[in-house]
């Protein structure tokens, strides 16, 4: 009789535990689905500056961009001691060859019906499906990269990565 009420609690318990999961992880989800404002959609923008003749002012540029607007990448590469019209004018070209074989206009949502229809087929356990757990991380676990095994196999290939942080870090 003791056996069974242990058995009993037991699964109560794991039902229960189960229960408490609610499905996809929040952090996995990288909108804000709240009622206030984003703050990492709020930047800060540059000093506005008064220029030296008011008469002589440049023309506006339709859609063109706001000297006080930040730009990120820009400040990156200068505090880093790049150059910012090289760096600039390179952008392009990789773009280009980027999507030199055509961009699909609906990438998000075939990725989006995609991921769901692989994670469907698979979906985990019984429980899990049961309860709709997450099975994210085992669905994709075949798909991950060891970035450290992956270190070593290009270094052994003699490939320099000498920007590679050690293991551990």
């Amino acid at each position: 009789m003791a056996m069974r009420a242990t058995l009993l609690v037991l699964m109560t318990a794991t039902l229960g535990l189960t229960a408490c999961s609610n499905g996809t992880p929040t952090l996995m989800n990288l909108r804000n689905t709240e009622s206030g404002p984003d703050e990492f959609a709020i930047v800060p923008t540059s000093e506005l500056e008064l220029p030296a003749n008011r008469n002589v002012l440049p023309t506006p540029t339709l859609g063109g961009t706001n000297r006080a607007d930040p730009t990120p990448e820009a400040d990156a590469i200068a505090a880093l001691g790049g150059n910012v019209a090289r760096a600039n004018a390179n952008a392009g070209g990789l773009v280009n060859h980027a999507s030199r074989f055509g961009v699909a206009p609906n990438i998000r949502g075939t990725l989006a019906a995609e991921d769901l229809a692989y994670r469907q087929n698979n979906s985990g356990r019984l429980l899990e499906r049961l309860f709709q757990s997450n099975v994210y991380f085992r669905a994709y676990r075949q798909q991950s990269l060891d970035r450290y095994a992956e270190l070593e196999r290009l270094r052994r290939a003699g490939v320099q990565t000498p920007s590679a942080p050690p293991p551990g870090l």
